[in-house]
């Protein structure tokens, strides 16, 4: 990774590389030997996919291709992650629990929220590689306008430099290959975030509860669904009946399967948030190359050495950012927006579970302490977004967020509260001034004045 760093640099500054004579052969650099581009381009391929070996993956070929985020590096990553874990098999015995369940909670969320159940369209009961197959799709859609700001932003930035070297050399220079370095360089980039993202699925395949936990629309059509092993391990150790545990599950997986069902545009919402973060992309190499210095001398001062063959050093240099582009006002509001919207997800699940289990499950007290204590430090959005874009989803908003769907419903009902959702959404502000939010979006009955 430090040498295709390198590269980057030796190509960005020189400019590319080369500095071309004024000879009339526009394949020689300026000491007159000839410039073997498809030399250069196998060697940084190769370094490359050395990279990926160590990771124990292969990488794809350097080739144009019309995927943005290679689904298959997703794949292939996130199965080797959830098969180092160990994947359960479902039987007879974990679906008929699960059922049992999900009728129970499809019963008391009757009471509980004006959203009708949404119809089971497949198994209900999940092992945690069911998991990665069934939410790949959504996975893929969600995340791959990040790659295709980034693929932009590449291709913004080569085109830039060629443009500056153009000026400044003569009429009869060399012609830097721009497009072949994009394509080079774009799939290595797709191939890196598809390769957090096959990281990020496979470490969530561990310990999401559902289809849903995540908090974002990941199958289609929505239907409810949960992963028993998950669950199991969920309810170790608490004092609690797994029946409890299972039923808990199964309210707020139904819960939010009901709400993207019937509020479709919140699935584009949330895509359009992520979509927006990925055109707001500018790479500024300065700012890349100063932090990856950054990275090497705190590895450094910490006694590490930083080894770009080593997997872990790796690592350390992706959750460190050094190659996540500098954060845009632009890109900020969409975190922003996608951060208010995942908090008033699970807020207003909670508010929903809350009153639909009442005094039916005896230990909902502590179940839902449990979840709290969970989500704060190890949250599955906040895995996500935290390695994907930096964004920490911050479980204070999501209390604010259940607080604000509750004191909404006292004052309104079941309906009032759920029709918030087709119409303007609350900002992070409007959480604590829930009075003040359901005054600003009612319509006056004399519109004359307007």
């Amino acid at each position: 990774m430090a040498n295709w760093l390198q590269h980057w640099e030796d190509l960005h500054m020189s400019p590319f590389g080369f500095t071309p004579d004024n000879s009339d052969d526009p394949e020689k650099n300026k000491d007159g030997e000839s410039v073997d581009f498809a030399a250069m381009m196998a060697q940084m391929q190769q370094q490359i996919q050395q990279q990926f070996s160590a990771l124990g993956m292969s990488a794809p070929g350097f080739s144009a291709t019309t995927e943005a985020l290679p689904k298959n590096i997703v794949r292939d990553t996130a199965k080797k992650f959830v098969t180092a874990k160990g994947s359960a098999p479902i039987g007879a015995n974990d679906v008929a629990k699960v059922e049992d369940a999900f009728a129970i909670a499809e019963l008391w969320l009757n009471e509980a929220t004006f959203f009708s159940q949404t119809p089971a369209t497949r198994n209900p009961a999940m092992a945690r590689t069911d998991w990665v197959d069934t939410t790949l799709n959504g996975w893929q859609t969600s995340v791959e306008p990040l790659a295709i700001g980034l693929a932009a932003a590449i291709s913004e930035l080569l085109n830039n430099a060629n443009g500056e070297a153009g000026q400044s050399e003569a009429e009869n220079a060399m012609q830097i290959p721009v497009g072949m370095i994009a394509t080079l360089l774009r799939s290595f980039i797709g191939s890196l975030i598809a390769t957090q993202l096959g990281q990020s699925i496979g470490g969530l395949a561990a310990s999401v509860t559902g289809t849903h936990d995540v908090g974002l629309p990941l199958v289609e059509p929505v239907y409810p669904a949960l992963v028993p092993q998950n669950i199991d391990e969920w309810g170790q150790d608490l004092n609690v009946p797994m029946d409890e545990v299972r039923i808990f599950h199964a309210l707020r997986e139904s819960a939010v399967a009901r709400l993207f069902a019937h509020n479709p545009w919140l699935i584009s919402y949330i895509r359009t948030a992520i979509s927006d973060y990925g055109k707001g992309i500018r790479i500024d190499i300065d700012a890349i190359q100063r932090q990856a210095q950054e990275v090497f001398d705190n590895a450094s001062e910490e006694g590490k050495e930083f080894d770009p063959t080593n997997p872990e050093s790796f690592s350390i240099a992706l959750n460190e950012g050094i190659f996540t582009p500098e954060e845009t006002p632009a890109q900020r509001a969409a975190l922003t927006k996608l951060e208010t919207v995942l908090a008033l997800i699970d807020g207003w699940s909670e508010d929903v579970v809350t009153l639909a289990a009442g005094e039916r499950l005896p230990n909902l007290v502590a179940l839902q302490e449990t979840l709290r204590r969970r989500r704060a430090t190890s949250a599955p959005a906040q895995q996500l977004f935290a390695t994907m874009f930096g964004l920490q989803v911050s479980p204070k908003l999501a209390r604010e967020a259940a607080t604000f769907w509750k004191a909404v419903r006292e004052v309104k009902d079941l309906e009032g509260r759920d029709r918030i959702w087709s119409g303007i959404l609350p900002t992070s502000d409007d959480l604590l001034t829930p009075q003040s939010y359901l005054v600003s979006i009612e319509i006056p009955d004399d519109l004359s004045g307007l």
